[in-house]
């Protein structure tokens, strides 16, 4: 039976119906914020594999191109793969609700929500996330929600929950947070410049806005909410936790403490091993099954020691595996222009992370074009993420990049574009590729700096140099210790990973996920303290060894000319069927083809803006003037040099330059009465002739005779 539930959220209406659609689903909403609509389902599977180490999870979201009314692009015209948009989304809904699943629950989930109408101004991932928390709070999956999410802008010193497009654009702050009635769970934010007050006074602000919509949540839970199922899970004995202790505690703690990374995880890994061969030679007599699960459990205890002896180490002993500070950085070197023929390359190495970033330049054509649900269909500074197996010394899966990739590329990319010139500035399209070629924590971070230098290194004249720095949470009863520039293991068996990125004056970007069901705002203030001081240590690093942009790009960088011409005009250079362009091409680059490597490449906008590229600055002039040529008015009065390039009866046509002719009529050949035209001209012949400026037909007409008196 449906039923609807209304909240007026902000001054927005927002509807839930349920019991209509998807009802063969475990839970099953339909989220209408504004003219967007979305329907989130959740399916729980029946049974559980008590024995896997990983809760699985699926969160997807799907973008169908008819909520925007836009057909497909490309030949089979039906939506493909996510884009990276719709990976984002899906991610910044898992990462909420993951932690709000009881430990031991291990029946897969899987969320989907479907996009079916967009309005710009109503974000659909948003309703999707209020959606997902819903559908799974009602059905039958243990969930300790629920949990929403709203976005935060800044307009004239204004804080906005769910800015509208225009809005968006007048913002300084772009800050989507999620969290409980109780706290805040996750956080994602570009933001120009913005200092860490403000940061924390928005993310509070948009605390309270989450808190209604989880009220709101609770009275449709109260109403529809299903009993929640009992679920198998495996049970272990405090006996078997006691045997495993009193065998490999004490070494498992030695092996915690050893600073290097490779070798303290092949001891800690050997050790593992060792206990499990013990109990698998010991319980030989066990059948498959029940041998699957001693074992099972007593790597899920191993786990659980480790999980305990690191804790302690951090907190109580206020000690770090490596031997720093809870505030001190991993050692930093760093290096540029190690690739000779790249536009700009630059190395970052923290501890044992490093990155390795290059720069390319090219034509504003070269935009990456958009085929999503956003009103932006095209883009002009990118940043790719790579992560490599053989960074962490694995092998791997390689192929297409993951959301893992995608989600790190997003952040590095959220937090240089704060400091990227305009398109007026510096008209090119800006790709940055961070390879990862060794990690142990942190590695979006490190990519962050190296693309920094290596924007730098290739003259991209940016705002100020940006930097960024992990942060981690180690809780243990009531105490807690935050951690700066965390490393793998800190990561791995911490609480929070919070990775803030900006410039000497304030934040560009912050991702904050954590395992436990939130964190407040004193640990969020003092994170975002400790955080600044480490990101003005990693800035001073990064200008001893490139203090500014280059004035210049690199001499394998294509060069630049921007000029403007009449709009009016930019039919008549680019010709019929682009005839015109094409001949301009060709011949200022002297090549046979527009698509040659060495070609020169112009861009016409429709405001009349001419960009021209190319490594050679010969070419850049020669192709100027060659449009200048064709959009420059002869003036009225003015003798030029002409040819003679066609005759008729009643006159004949003259160039004065390639692109622009103009008529001689017989009557303006010469002082004396002229009988025939090819008395006094040829075709090919070249003469002098005054302007007489445009008759009424709108045709330019030329006098040699007022020339010649």
């Amino acid at each position: 039976m449906k039923k609807t539930f209304e909240l007026d959220f902000r001054g927005r209406k927002l509807v839930v119906e349920t019991g209509e659609l998807a009802k063969q689903a475990s839970g099953a909403v339909v989220v209408r914020y504004g003219d967007t609509v979305v329907l989130s389902t959740v399916v729980v599977s029946k049974t559980a594999n008590v024995l896997s180490d990983f809760f699985p999870l699926m969160v997807l979201y799907q973008e169908k191109l008819y909520s925007v009314g836009k057909i497909p692009g490309g030949f089979i015209k039906r939506e493909g793969r996510p884009t990276d948009a719709a990976t984002l989304a899906a991610r910044m809904i898992d990462r909420p609700m993951r932690p709000m699943f009881p430990e031991d629950f291990k029946n897969e989930v899987q969320i989907v929500n479907t996009v079916l109408s967009v309005d710009p101004d109503n974000a659909p991932e948003m309703a999707a996330m209020f959606g997902s928390s819903l559908a799974t709070s009602i059905s039958k999956i243990p969930f300790d929600g629920p949990i929403a999410g709203v976005k935060v802008g800044r307009v004239n010193g204004e804080f906005v929950i769910n800015p509208t497009v225009e809005q968006a654009e007048l913002s300084d702050i772009e800050l989507t947070v999620a969290g409980t009635i109780d706290a805040i769970n996750m956080v994602e934010a570009g933001s120009k410049e913005v200092s860490e007050d403000d940061m924390l006074e928005a993310l509070m602000f948009g605390h309270e806005a989450i808190k209604e919509l989880c009220k709101f949540q609770k009275e449709i839970m109260a109403e529809v909410g299903q009993e929640k199922m009992e679920y198998e899970v495996l049970e272990i004995t405090e006996e078997l936790r006691k045997e495993v202790t009193e065998y490999c505690g004490k070494r498992l703690d030695e092996a915690l403490r050893i600073k290097d990374k490779l070798t303290k995880y092949n001891a800690i890994d050997s050790l593992k091993e060792e206990v499990v061969a013990k109990y698998e030679e010991e319980n030989k007599d066990l059948d498959d099954e029940e041998l699957k699960k001693l074992l099972t459990s007593v790597k899920l205890v191993f786990g659980e020691i480790e999980y305990e002896i690191f804790r302690t180490i951090v907190v109580k002993e206020k000690q770090r595996a490596d031997g720093r500070e809870m505030t001190e950085i991993r050692p930093i070197s760093t290096d540029i222009d190690l690739l000779p023929r790249t536009h700009g390359s630059a190395l970052f190495t923290r501890g044992e992370t490093q990155s390795l970033s290059v720069t390319t330049l090219g034509a504003l054509g070269e935009h990456q074009i958009l085929d999503g649900l956003d009103l932006e269909t095209e883009k002009r500074f990118m940043l790719h993420y790579n992560f490599p197996q053989f960074s962490v010394g694995e092998t791997g899966r390689y192929g297409a990049p993951g959301r893992r990739e995608i989600g790190h590329g997003a952040l590095g990319e959220r937090a240089l574009a704060q400091v990227i010139p305009s398109e007026e500035e510096f008209p090119y399209t800006i790709r940055v590729v961070s390879e990862i070629l060794e990690s142990n924590g942190s590695s979006s971070q490190a990519s962050i700096c190296a693309g920094c230098m290596s924007l730098m290194a290739a003259g991209v004249p940016i705002k100020a140099p940006v930097a960024g720095i992990a942060m981690g949470l180690i809780t243990y009863g009531d105490d807690y210790t935050i951690l700066t520039d965390i490393q793998g293991m800190e990561d791995h068996l911490g609480d929070m990973d919070f990775k803030v990125a900006g410039t000497r004056n304030g934040i560009c970007a912050l991702q904050m996920d954590i395992k436990i069901k939130g964190i407040t705002k004193d640990i969020l203030k003092e994170a975002l303290a400790q955080a600044k001081q480490a990101r003005m240590e990693i800035l001073d690093k990064i200008e001893t060894q490139i203090p500014e942009p280059r004035k210049e790009v690199s001499k394998y960088a294509p060069k630049t000319v921007t000029f403007m011409i009449d709009p009016l005009k930019i039919k008549e250079v680019i010709g019929k069927g682009g005839e015109t362009i094409t001949r301009i091409i060709l011949e200022a680059s002297n090549v046979t083809a527009v698509n040659d490597i060495n070609a020169v490449k112009v861009d016409l906008e429709d405001d009349g803006r001419v960009v021209i590229y190319h490594t050679d600055k010969e070419i850049i002039e020669k192709t100027a003037n060659m449009i200048k040529d064709i959009v420059r008015t002869p003036e009225e009065g003015k003798i030029y040099n002409g040819k003679v390039v066609k005759i008729i009866d009643s006159g004949c046509f003259v160039e004065v330059w390639p692109g622009c002719e103009g008529m001689v009529h017989i009557s303006e050949l010469n002082t004396e009465r002229v009988e025939k035209v090819t008395d006094i001209v040829k075709e090919g012949d070249e003469i002098i002739v005054k302007c007489l400026g445009v008759d009424k037909r709108g045709r330019l007409n030329f006098s040699r005779k007022a020339a010649i008196k």
